[in-house]
């Protein structure tokens, strides 16, 4: 190519770039994915303000309203800002095929293109499980599978019962404003089918000051209670108004909106709510409590025949229930390293918290009730919390928790051949094993200690219990698992048996955090980190997921999939979107 060509190419691209900046802005977004009878607002935003008689929008060359079979509105300067706002709420695509959206301002014009789908035919399953290992990585699953089925001259003694499925893929979670995901968007896109940006769960991102009102879509939580009948449960060992099992309900474009999700969680009412968080459901004059109004949602909830439980105690009783409400912590159940072994974290506030196995066991007695069948979503959160505090440990033994819930689940399923399994994580961390961590080698510092390839051998953790967990973490020689994004910190190359780690802390200036001293000195290395001096923990990565599935329906999950394919698949094995389901 020659100098003026590539000049005028250059320009061009300028041109188009500018050119799209100023123009309007529609949503759902381009390559929207849309099952036929889902809710969905369609909004569309015209910069500068036009009247509304100088705007128009057409769906495949009609009137978007008509073709809809819903009023518009439209609202000059929304929020005060300088655009206008075109709104159809609780938007319906009758029938699948391809939707040309556009909208002209004078002779301004930009058009998306949508997908909608249908299920192809009768349903396929009766149930869906959807576990979420929440960050939960490649590394994650082979360091659980060494701790909890062995490996001796290059081979396990067992599969985790995640890893023994037919049917597996990889699936990507990018989302519409940046390369890495958070938990927010990336459950939002198995629960919607839609990509979001970080932080929002159930919306598109929009320009709207309130996070509440940006364009929502209908969550599957949503639509199969409204088209079917079905049960739903949410179960998390992080607080239940957190990012992961908000996204069964809630529309927000601040994933924070803890009060908010509460009502949420309310609004749709799945049969089964257990995790933590219990703050946020204590109206505000009731000693702990984070609500702003005096709204005591426990109380709201048991007078809709829910039955409230705050212990594992109480948690087996309820067994014969149909609604269940369980909060068994201020915050973050504690995971299974300190409640079993170590009984740090807050066990001793809580001492009777349940197991993951416990909550899922039942929560599969409660929807296994309903007759028209039940979608249940199940997460292990604090893979991802411990994580990002760079405590592989304490995230292992949390893989290890989820996996025998999966255990549960698969028996659960074997009875009948009508429940679709799916085991997944949200998004990934930079995390592997190079080697192990030998304390007999000579040195001081942990990379004296490290083997790598031949001269790592193997670690000698302890034969697992009847549950996979060995009993003892700080053996001569550990795994060497490693994470590849981190903040200024000391590596110990050793457990932390004491509370869970913090690598960073505050420093000198405002904003920056510095390595944590209690992890320095002699026998250990200082790092400098690689992430910003804003950063006082590990972040996620933009590496894909692996999922693995079994069930009516798993045979769609295979080769490399976008991370809203979950929902499609999901839909689509329960026949949601198909002339059966209308």
């Amino acid at each position: 190519m020659n100098s003026a060509a590539q000049f005028l190419l250059g320009a061009a691209t300028v041109l188009a770039a500018l050119g799209s900046a100023n123009a309007q802005t529609i949503y759902p977004l381009t390559r929207a994915e849309i099952l036929v009878g889902t809710k969905f607002d369609l909004k569309v935003e015209f910069p500068g303000a036009p009247a509304q008689g100088d705007v128009r929008v057409t769906i495949n060359g009609q009137d978007a309203a008509a073709v809809i079979g819903k009023t518009a509105t439209f609202v000059q300067k929304e929020d005060g800002g300088d655009h206008s706002a075109y709104w159809i709420r609780d938007a319906v695509l009758a029938k699948p095929g391809q939707y040309t959206v556009e909208a002209s301002a004078g002779d301004r014009k930009v058009n998306v293109t949508w997908e909608a789908f249908a299920s192809n035919g009768a349903p396929k399953a009766k149930n869906v499980i959807l576990f979420i290992g929440d960050g939960l990585s490649v590394a994650h699953r082979t360091a659980a599978r060494i701790l909890s089925k062995g490996l001796v001259e290059g081979r396990y003694g067992g599969e985790l019962a995640m890893d023994d499925m037919p049917a597996m893929a990889l699936v990507s979670t990018s989302g519409t404003d940046s390369v890495v995901t958070d938990s927010a968007n990336g459950m939002s896109a198995y629960t919607t089918g839609h990509k979001s940006c970080v932080n929002a769960l159930g919306v598109y991102c929009a320009k709207n000051k309130n996070t509440l009102d940006h364009p929502k879509v209908e969550t599957i939580s949503e639509l199969v209670k409204r088209t079917r009948g079905m049960s739903v449960g949410v179960v998390t060992d992080s607080e239940i108004e957190d990012a992961t099992p908000a996204g069964m309900v809630a529309h927000t474009r601040r994933r924070a909106d803890f009060n908010d999700i509460v009502k949420m969680f309310f609004d749709v009412k799945p049969e089964v709510v257990i995790g933590g968080g219990s703050p946020n459901f204590l109206a505000k004059s009731t000693p702990g409590s984070k609500r702003t109004d005096d709204t005591d949602y426990i109380k709201k909830f048991e007078a809709e025949g829910y039955k409230f439980v705050s212990t594992k105690a109480e948690l087996a009783a309820a067994k014969g229930e149909r609604k269940v409400l369980g909060l068994f912590n201020t915050g973050n159940i504690d995971g299974a390293l300190d409640r079993f072994f170590l009984k740090k974290g807050t066990v001793s506030k809580f001492p009777d918290q349940p197991d993951l196995t416990d909550s899922v066991r039942l929560a599969l007695d409660v929807l296994s009730k309903n007759d028209k069948g039940f979608v249940l979503m199940v997460e292990a959160a604090r893979i991802d919390k411990y994580s990002h505090s760079m405590d592989w440990e304490r995230a292992i033994y949390d893989t290890i928790m989820l996996d025998n819930a999966v255990k549960l689940a698969k028996d659960f399923a074997a009875a009948k051949n009508d429940t679709l399994i799916i085991v997944i994580g949200d998004h990934t961390h930079p995390v592997g094993i190079i080697g192990t961590y030998d304390d007999d080698k000579p040195g001081k510092e942990p990379r004296d200690k490290l083997g790598t390839y031949a001269a790592a051998g193997f670690p000698n953790y302890p034969a697992p219990n009847a549950d996979g967990y060995p009993d003892k973490v700080d053996v001569s020689r550990r795994l060497a698992f490693v994470f590849g994004s981190y903040p200024d910190h000391c590596e110990t190359g050793k457990p932390f048996l004491d509370v869970e780690r913090v690598p960073a802390v505050a420093g000198p200036t405002k904003g920056t955090f510095v390595a944590n001293e209690k992890y320095c000195g002699e026998g250990t290395t200082r790092r400098a980190g690689n992430l910003p001096l804003d950063h006082n923990q590990g972040v996620h990565s933009a590496d894909d997921v692996v999922v693995t599935a079994m069930g009516p329906g798993s045979e769609q999950f295979r080769g490399r999939i976008d991370n809203t394919r979950v929902f499609r698949f999901m839909t689509n094995a329960l026949g949601l979107g198909s002339a059966q389901s209308q």
